[in-house]
């Protein structure tokens, strides 16, 4: 059984921030051997993130605040809130938009290793 804490993440380097912008807690990774990577990250109100998982596929789960998710190809916008989850399912280009602070949980597959940044094109690597 796996039991963590947002203190153990940190001591254990699982934790990322950009403080005002952004930070990753990052509770499951490859290391884990659970075959899957799961996050809570936050968002700060204000920010717009483009970003495009071109190597893995990536469900959230908005648990506080608001905002919008654009599907880039489409331009199709879609209401964030509570209780609302979007899956990027066809690694599909889109730009997040907090309205409020944000608190997501995310699940990525295949799992990451814990120390990927975006690229230009907002992927995470395979690492």
């Amino acid at each position: 059984m796996i039991v963590r804490s947002i203190a153990d993440l940190k001591a254990q380097g699982r934790y990322a921030e950009k403080p005002g912008v952004w930070t990753s807690s990052r509770y499951l990774l490859r290391d884990d051997e659970v075959g899957f990577t799961m996050t809570q990250t936050t968002v700060a109100a204000g920010q717009r993130q483009l970003m495009e998982y071109k190597n893995h596929i990536e469900a959230n789960l908005i648990i506080e605040g608001e905002g919008v998710v654009i599907d880039v190809a489409t331009g199709a916008e879609h209401e964030l809130g509570p209780g609302v989850m979007y899956t990027l399912d066809k690694h599909d280009r889109h730009e997040l938009h907090a309205r409020t602070d944000m608190r997501i949980v995310c699940v990525f597959t295949p799992a990451l290793v814990g120390t990927e940044t975006h690229d230009d094109d907002g992927s995470y690597p395979i690492l």
